[in-house]
């Protein structure tokens, strides 16, 4: 039987039409690879290098990654970055609350639909020093304290890690809700208002119909929320670790990212080195991004 999908099966005129699909594909997948695949495979050459940026480019084998993962100071880099996952089910979960408030028309929903995606049009780096001034020692934040007669509790919460991460968890899930909400809103949007009208004809009250079809419904649109949130976790907090902390005190809320840009650009310009930890954190995020598919397939084949 022939298949349509092979070329020596379609007709001239459906070969020279999918000839012109491919040519018409092809610059769009040489920019792609261009700048996507290339660099990476760059990074992963390098890593096994010296590389300084300029001059040193000697091969030294896996060097790098033996001096990466033999300091001890990886796995404290790799925990801090653990810890801020905790941010990711809290900023999934209140989203999808405030979506299910928005869609099912609250009062006061039409305001609250604006009001809540704000902290997503501010910048990483303002955001930083923002809660940087709010929970200095001097802040907002120790003046109320002060003020109800609690002046233990008035810290520098950024100064101790173990103050210093919950607060970034927290300012991760305040900036990362108007992103989730917005994203699972328009999962729920695309389900046919027909059901809801069927499960209010049936007498289904809010929570029925909340945990009986919406969640059901967009466990896929969930699973994306969850591993974008975790790639961004892992990828994307330079910007708020810079303004925030710095990495301090010492390297107590630093992570992956933040670490390699450190060795690439303010520690001796260790570039390769930077590879190697840069190829590292790639391999985690696919790792768990797989983890999270898997689990992901197994909840829509329950749900499903």
């Amino acid at each position: 039987m022939n298949k349509k999908g092979a070329f020596g099966a379609l007709s001239p005129q459906e070969l020279k039409k999918a000839k012109i699909a491919y040519l018409c594909v092809l610059p769009a997948l040489l920019v792609l690879v261009l700048v996507r695949a290339y660099p990476i495979i760059v990074v992963f050459l390098k890593s096994f290098t010296n590389w300084d940026g300029l001059f040193a480019n000697d091969f030294i084998g896996l060097d790098n990654y033996k001096l990466l993962f033999g300091s001890g100071m990886f796995w404290n880099l790799f925990r801090n970055n653990m810890y801020l996952l905790l941010s990711v089910p809290l900023q999934v979960i209140i989203g999808l609350i405030v979506a299910v408030l928005l869609y099912e028309h609250v009062p006061g929903w039409k305001a609250f639909r604006a009001i809540y995606y704000v902290p997503q049009i501010i910048s990483l780096v303002i955001l930083g020093y923002l809660f940087k001034t709010m929970f200095g020692l001097e802040g907002p934040l120790n003046q109320v304290l002060r003020s109800a007669g609690l002046e233990n509790l008035a810290v520098d919460w950024l100064l101790n890690r173990e103050t210093a991460l919950p607060v970034m968890v927290f300012c991760v899930t305040w900036y990362s809700i108007g992103w989730q909400t917005i994203v699972i809103l328009g999962g729920m949007s695309s389900i046919d208002t027909s059901v809801f009208e069927a499960a209010r004809l049936d007498g289904a009250n809010f929570w029925q119909r909340t945990f009986k079809i919406v969640l059901p419904m967009i466990v896929s649109i969930i699973t994306y929320c969850v591993v974008m949130a975790v790639i961004w976790t892992f990828t994307s907090l330079f910007p708020l670790i810079y303004s925030m902390t710095d990495g301090g005190p010492g390297f107590e809320t630093m992570t992956l990212d933040y670490f390699i840009y450190n060795k690439a650009f303010q520690r001796g310009n260790q570039l390769g080195y930077a590879c190697s930890a840069s190829v590292v954190l790639l391999i985690i995020v696919l790792i768990i991004t797989a983890i999270e598919m898997r689990i992901s397939d197994a909840a829509e084949e329950k749900w499903g």
